[in-house]
């Protein structure tokens, strides 16, 4: 272990082994606060049943009274000391999510102070699934109220070097325990009413919550924020946080246009860019060296993780005003898109020109025409990239030449021979990938023109290879649809009249589930019968297009 002096006082960096939280656990049992590690965020622990222990917490943060802590525990028995009633959802929750980043909110026991709860007669409680933080409240042994371990308002720590240029000085230790998982704060969660209601969104999804819970909302003030007078409920509803020094403007809408309206905004100096790696190469070839990159635009586990760090880079720059592409904001991008917005300040700037474009996408016989097809009984513009894809090839027209000169000999008088032509690319992974970038360009191109040209306030992109094309740049939202691989197999089958090792001879040369929950905002299941999955549409559309 290591020492910082500072003026106050000597801050230890502890590491995470056994003799670190041994003395993290002594440190926090006798009442002082100390930095642990978790998932999310590095949190400021204290004795969560100590005022005096909570009330340095809030000196050391800076931070107004007003706002409630989380208390942290690390086994479940723990829970019914600090909640006057467990409905029994809570253990339902439980066993779905915990360990691991969401709290819930309860009627709080006479055992947690008043200062812990800011005055509210209710708590917010969470087990963390790192096993450092677990294993320092059981060193310490008592339950620890944990906010994130910055100076308030700034964007939360997600490594010990960060935690240490807010707290060193401030604070007897921290426990270094590497980079955060998460990268954003817990998803909480308050389940004193008749349903779920997320009081701040995180890696735990609304979409997650109903699926085990048959039902979830979302609080209005996750969006605007709170209206004048009215109380938190839960940490980061009242207060500006997350923000760094330079103000944020964040660009709202489809990947494709917030990158060409920041690129229109950006060559005032000192002004930071906040991108995602698509666009990196393109806003560095304007020269700005301020720029910094949250990751594909589709990768919303890395923009969570990315985020706080990168608002912080910002605050070692001389960068004087930061732009920022926003996650799309549906789904696993909500907790990330919260902080944004939170960062900024809720200044935005609409980038979708009045227009909601999703992409459709998933593995055949998934149920992706149906979608489309409801969608486009509602009004929406339907564009099918395997039939434009038919149709370019059809046509003697840019893609045939593009083709035509990278493969010499396949384009007869204007007409692919695609045997030969299958017989190049099936043989040569270079070749494949070479006819991949011509189609996928070509396919986009269309797309975008017909996008631009039609004006339609709707338009559905039905694109089975959405994400490696980078046609989900132009969408406002993707979805996946996902089937059971039985089902997929016999509508292959019926639809294409193939033989059963034909159909899974192609599903099996598609990306499994797990590339689709990765990278798609929302999923839509298609596991039980036909009449089931057209309900699932309906109440979909309903949620997510009409509301």
């Amino acid at each position: 272990m290591t020492s910082i002096t500072a003026a106050n006082m000597k801050t230890e960096l502890l590491r995470p082994s056994a003799a670190g939280i041994g003395r993290a656990g002594a440190l926090l049992a006798a009442g002082q606060v100390v930095a642990i590690p978790t998932e999310t965020v590095y949190g400021l622990a204290a004795n969560a049943l100590d005022e005096q222990a909570v009330l340095r917490i809030f000196q050391a943060k800076g931070r107004p009274q007003d706002n409630p802590l989380i208390i942290h525990i690390s086994r479940l028995e723990q829970l019914d000391a600090l909640a006057a009633e467990v409905p029994p959802g809570v253990y339902q929750m439980a066993e779905h999510f915990w360990p691991g980043p969401l709290t819930m909110v309860v009627k709080k026991s006479a055992a947690v102070p008043g200062r812990t709860s800011a005055g509210l007669d209710t708590v917010g409680i969470r087990m963390p699934s790192h096993p450092v933080a677990r294993a320092i409240i059981d060193a310490a042994g008592v339950p620890l109220a944990a906010p994130s371990a910055n100076t308030s308002g700034k964007p939360s720590p997600t490594n010990a070097r960060d935690v240490l240029d807010d707290m060193a000085g401030k604070i007897p230790a921290i426990v270094d325990g590497g980079p955060c998982s998460v990268g954003v704060e817990s998803t909480v969660v308050d389940m004193t009413g008749p349903y779920p209601q997320i009081l701040r969104p995180g890696a735990i999804t609304e979409e997650l919550i109903a699926a085990a819970m048959g039902g979830a909302a979302t609080d209005s003030a996750v969006y605007r924020g709170l209206s004048d007078g009215e109380k938190a409920r839960a940490p980061g509803m009242k207060y500006r946080h997350y923000a760094p020094k330079a103000p944020v403007t964040l660009f709202e809408g489809a990947p494709r246009d917030t990158f060409s309206a920041i690129l229109a905004e950006m060559d005032r100096p000192g002004t930071g860019i906040l991108c995602f790696e698509e666009y990196l190469p393109l806003f560095k070839a304007r020269r700005s060296r301020l720029v910094y990159s949250l990751g594909m635009s589709w990768d919303h586990a890395e923009h969570a993780r990315r985020l706080f760090a990168l608002l912080r880079r910002f605050d070692h720059t001389q960068a004087r005003r930061i732009l920022a592409q926003c996650p799309r904001v549906c789904g696993a991008n909500a907790g990330t898109v919260n902080r944004l917005r939170k960062a900024a300040g809720f200044q935005s700037v609409d980038c979708r020109k009045g227009r909601t474009v999703i992409g459709v996408t998933g593995r055949s016989g998934c149920g992706k025409s149906l979608l489309s097809q409801r969608l486009e009984a509602r009004g929406a513009l339907v564009l099918d990239a395997d039939r434009i894809y038919a149709r370019l090839l059809r046509e003697d027209g840019p893609m045939l030449r593009m083709i035509d000169g990278r493969f010499p000999g396949v384009v007869r008088e204007g007409v692919l021979d695609r045997p030969a032509l299958a017989a190049v690319v099936f043989s040569d992974e270079q070749a494949r990938q070479d006819l991949n970038r011509i189609t996928h360009g070509q396919v986009k191109a269309f797309l975008e023109d017909a996008l631009d040209r039609s004006g339609a306030a709707l338009a559905v992109l039905d694109v089975p290879l959405l994400f490696e094309s980078g046609i989900d740049r132009l969408c406002t939202l993707t979805l996946a649809v996902l089937a059971d691989e039985e089902s997929s197999l016999l509508r292959i089958m019926k639809r294409d009249g193939i033989s059963r090792p034909q159909a899974e001879a192609r599903l099996h040369s598609q990306p499994d589930d797990a590339f689709y929950r990765a990278r798609a905002d929302l999923v839509l299941e298609n596991r039980g019968s036909l009449d089931l999955f057209q309900q699932s549409v309906d109440s979909w559309i309903e949620k997510y297009i009409q509301a």
